[in-house]
């Protein structure tokens, strides 16, 4: 019921499913501890949900997440469908190089924030057309599941967002050299707690991400959170820890 709005994603990226579960696990476990009446890491769950609203969107890639855990049988339109984008990819595994939503737009490379400079830098690597992964889709949010973040952005006052990834164990907060109002101190509180680092952006990847846009558009602290340390997708055996 709190005035601050925060706002969770995950699962931009097909192969990064686990972290659905992960922020599935968080609202499980501070909903629990609202009914209680106890705590999570020493604060009050009813205190915290008085002054703060949480949004969560857990699965921003369903049909990409469905196909890297083989939900799709191999005569179905959409297994179909990835399997002749991906033939032109041979040198990405199939289905678990898959990061791209079903119609092959790499969801996290779709939003209007330095896209035209994301274009030039995934077509010179060669990722020109739809792709398991790094194509950056025809325009600014012609991929059905970024217009749906982006409006849902537009339609509510969100004063920090978090988008889950995999992997690498590192918190990314800035964009472009813009530095929203305490983003670097969240930020390493963060990453206090989780064991993190705070990271700048490798360069082929710093451009029309959700983070990237949310920071560009506000100017308020935006995070992208690498999960997890290994070769995506990450094993399960990986959740606890």
């Amino acid at each position: 019921t709190g005035e601050r709005e925060v706002f969770i994603n995950a699962s931009h990226h097909a192969n990064e499913w686990i972290t659905t579960p992960l922020v599935l696990k968080f609202a499980e476990t501070l909903l629990k501890a609202f009914v209680c009446g106890s705590t999570v890491l020493g604060r009050s769950a009813r205190d915290l949900l008085e002054k703060v609203k949480i949004f969560i969107a857990p699965l921003v890639n369903p049909d990409g997440v469905e196909l890297v855990n083989g939900a799709f049988d191999a005569d179905s339109r959409e297994y179909a469908a990835a399997r002749r984008i991906a033939l032109a990819y041979p040198r990405v595994p199939f289905p678990s190089g898959w990061k791209a939503n079903i119609e092959g737009t790499d969801l996290n490379l779709n939003y209007p924030a330095g896209w035209d400079e994301a274009k030039r830098i995934k077509y010179a690597e060669g990722w020109t057309s739809p792709a398991p992964r790094d194509f950056v889709g025809t325009a600014p949010l012609s991929a059905p599941e970024s217009r749906a973040l982006y409006d849902l952005t537009l339609d509510n006052d969100f004063d920090l967002s978090i988008s889950y990834h995999t992997q690498g164990e590192v918190i990314y907060w800035n964009y472009n050299e813009i530095d929203p109002p305490r983003g670097l101190e969240i930020a390493n509180a963060m990453a206090a707690a989780s064991g993190y680092s705070v990271e700048d952006v490798p360069e082929e990847s710093a451009n029309a991400g959700y983070k990237d846009w949310f920071i560009l558009n506000y100017d308020l602290p935006g995070y992208t959170v690498e999960a997890g340390k290994g070769v995506n997708p990450l094993p399960l055996s990986q959740f606890d820890r």
